[in-house]
């Protein structure tokens, strides 16, 4: 059981974080399975997430948590949250009010594009 300081133990030993101690989470709306953003936890932000059901974040450049939404009011609040098979990524189902990326755009996958990827349009058996 969490308490209001710390991660669970069993789920923080399981976590590979990067040598800055964030993981890497992945933040999807849950019925559409649109995938809207990248954001960075620390095992304090993730407890953040998994208790208060609004997903938190580390910021990087600032080094301080933040609130999705707190300022904006486009929030998001935790549908469920799953562990990659290696530890090292969360994917976060969420049900998203309004924008999730800073620019506006409902999604922080529009501005940058697509890439021009070589698709294979017979998938091999």
């Amino acid at each position: 059981m969490m308490t209001t300081s710390e991660l669970d133990p069993d789920l923080a030993g399981r976590l590979k974080r990067d040598a800055a101690g964030l993981i890497a989470a992945i933040i999807q709306q849950h019925d559409t399975r649109e995938v809207l953003m990248l954001g960075w936890m620390d095992d304090e932000a993730l407890r953040r997430t998994l208790t208060q059901g609004r997903v938190t974040f580390y910021s990087r450049s600032r080094q301080e948590y933040w609130r999705k939404g707190d300022t904006s009011g486009h929030t998001q609040h935790v549908k469920s949250v799953a562990l990659d098979c290696d530890g090292d990524a969360l994917l976060i189902q969420v049900h998203q009010v309004g924008a999730a990326c800073h620019t506006g755009e409902r999604t922080c996958f529009i501005a940058g594009g697509d890439l021009g990827a070589q698709v294979d349009p017979e998938p091999v058996s």
